[in-house]
């Protein structure tokens, strides 16, 4: 699931960002720490780090009813959890760079215009078991987020602060596999009459 996601965000990225950048900038989801960036990855990069999963209970739906499925039989949905994945973007320049703070500024805001025009991520971008999710994927940029103190963060991370911002993106899961029946209620029936003494005795007595 939470992979998915990450490779949702770069399709959405990768589809949004300016060409020249795209052509030449990497999109990672590393730790930003003092060993960044890992070999794997290769400046400039927008890095995308997931650091906080929290359930988002705003969203929380109820148990649905049993719903028709065909050829008598019945399906009941349980309740999906929605969880809200909280995000931190930052930009990485070249060191070789003769100004890498501009480089940086130019590429975290390219970042943060392309991931801003999506309120709701567009289905032609959901990766994985996203594509397939009946619920819309909710974004919700610049979000203040969880972090606290950004610079504690940052030391604890051993790197020193530089620019970012939060991105926030609620997505669902279900926790359990649909209940199935094949006993549905095929029709009502009423008996209405009169009860004598006699049957109420009789009744009784056979208790």
């Amino acid at each position: 699931m939470l992979h998915d996601l990450d490779q949702t965000l770069r399709a959405l990225l990768e589809s949004e960002l300016p060409s020249d950048l795209r052509a030449q900038t990497s999109i990672t989801f590393a730790t930003p720490d003092n060993q960044f960036p890992p070999s794997s990855v290769t400046l400039p990069a927008i890095n995308l780090f997931l650091y906080d999963v929290v359930e988002n209970r705003e969203l929380r739906e109820s148990t649905r009813g049993w719903v028709p499925a065909g050829d008598s039989r019945f399906v009941r949905r349980f309740e999906p959890i929605f969880v809200s994945c909280h995000y931190l973007v930052t930009a990485w320049a070249r060191d070789e760079a003769p100004n890498p703070e501009q480089d940086e500024h130019r590429i975290l805001g390219a970042a943060l215009l392309a991931l801003c025009r999506h309120r709701i991520l567009p289905t032609s971008i959901l990766r994985g078991a996203l594509a397939s999710n009946e619920h819309v994927i909710r974004a919700r940029p610049l979000e203040p987020g969880r972090l606290g103190s950004p610079g504690e963060f940052w030391q604890a991370l051993g790197g020193k602060p530089r620019p970012f911002f939060n991105y926030e993106v609620s997505i669902s899961t279900e926790l359990f596999a649909p209940e199935v029946s094949t006993q549905g209620v095929s029709g009502i029936e009423v008996n209405v009459g009169r009860t004598t003494p006699e049957e109420i005795l009789e009744r009784k007595s056979g208790e």
